[in-house]
């Protein structure tokens, strides 16, 4: 709150004029996919978002002077094979916001974000959450485990957060960053994808190397007060041209826990960069008195990224995801009804660009 009062004090006493623009900006992303789950069969489509999700942006900013600003950013998600939004029930689904920053004491920002927990887990996989390759198809809400229990199959926290407020770090703090959000759950459903979220991160970035952390906490109608934890470690390095991560992931609800440990790495090569990541989801605990112990899984990925300029790339990408007892965790764009322990495996060519 003082660091409220504080940003709101300054904005009161800017006399410099102010000058203020709008920007347009989005990506476009098509991809050839190919997706075979053991005993089922193989589908092949146009997927979208391959390499980067496919999107439309609308961002503005005023320079309020002294050192403040203030900004908006609209940002609609693009299911780019069929030219409808990603999301039926939510235009500006991937964020909305409006916010109020100072050079010195910060960002407030407040609208539809990023949970922490998702902002400090995605920096580190290779495939940035998108794609045949992305970490994201360990984290899925269908297999029995933390994530249904708190959320059942409506919208979760893993990834953002409606109704929030945050406030993010300035840059210059000796190589800190972070930031704190609360959202409100409005009195709302799970159904409705309301929820109650608190969390943070904090990280540190120093030249070729970087560590970080974050934590999340989510309350709602069917969680009570059991709260559903989303908790996440990492760290990169540069080892000449090459890049590595590792990062840890764990969600808790109730007596289940799924964590999530994620390897990856860049590799510089001609005019792209090969991406490299295994992931591993290791479930344990119960649900409704069945345990989930054996239900687990690893996927394994290997791209190329080939720059045709700073805005457009082609790029190639193929996974497999290797399940064990009950464990049914597919990459997107297959044939349904994969059995529990079977494995599902893809490949995707494509085409990116930035506008």
């Amino acid at each position: 709150m003082k660091t409220v009062l504080a940003i709101a004090a300054v904005a009161a006493s800017a006399g410099a004029q102010a000058q203020s623009s709008v920007t347009v900006a989005g990506v476009a992303d098509a991809a050839i996919r190919q997706v075979s789950n053991d005993g089922v069969g193989t589908d092949r489509s146009l997927a979208s978002g391959g390499n980067a999700t496919s999107r439309l942006i609308v961002r503005g900013t005023e320079d309020l002077g002294d050192g403040l600003s203030a900004a908006f950013w609209l940002e609609h998600g693009l299911a780019l094979d069929t030219g409808t939004p990603a999301q039926a029930t939510q235009f500006w689904d991937r964020r909305s916001t409006v916010s109020l920053a100072s050079k010195s004491l910060g960002e407030i920002r407040a609208g539809r974000d990023f949970v922490p927990s998702y902002s400090n887990w995605s920096r580190y996989d290779p495939f940035a959450y998108v794609g045949v390759g992305s970490s994201s198809n360990l984290v899925s809400a269908s297999p029995t485990g933390p994530i249904r229990g708190a959320f059942g199959s409506n919208p979760n926290t893993t990834v953002r957060a409606s109704n929030s407020v945050q406030w993010l770090m300035p840059s210059g703090w000796g190589g800190l960053e972070g930031g704190v959000m609360v959202a409100a759950g409005e009195g709302g459903l799970a159904a409705n994808g309301q929820h109650k979220v608190v969390g943070a991160r904090v990280g540190y970035a120093a030249a070729g190397w970087g560590v970080s952390a974050a934590h999340s906490r989510t309350t709602n109608d069917l969680t009570a007060d059991d709260a559903f934890t989303d908790s996440a470690v990492g760290a990169n390095a540069g080892f000449g041209v090459v890049r590595v991560s590792a990062a840890w992931r764990r969600f808790r609800q109730l007596d289940a826990t799924q964590t999530n440990l994620l390897l990856g790495a860049w590799v510089p090569m001609g005019s792209g960069e090969w991406k490299l990541s295994w992931t591993r989801a290791n479930l344990s605990g119960q649900v409704g008195g069945t345990s989930i112990d054996d239900n687990d899984a690893s996927q394994i990925a290997l791209g190329y990224v080939y720059n045709l300029s700073k805005r457009s790339a082609l790029y190639g990408t193929l996974s497999r995801i290797t399940n064990s007892g009950a464990a049914t965790y597919v990459v997107p764009g297959g044939p349904k009804g994969l059995a529990g322990g079977d494995s599902s495996r893809g490949i995707e060519a494509g085409l990116r660009h930035s506008f």
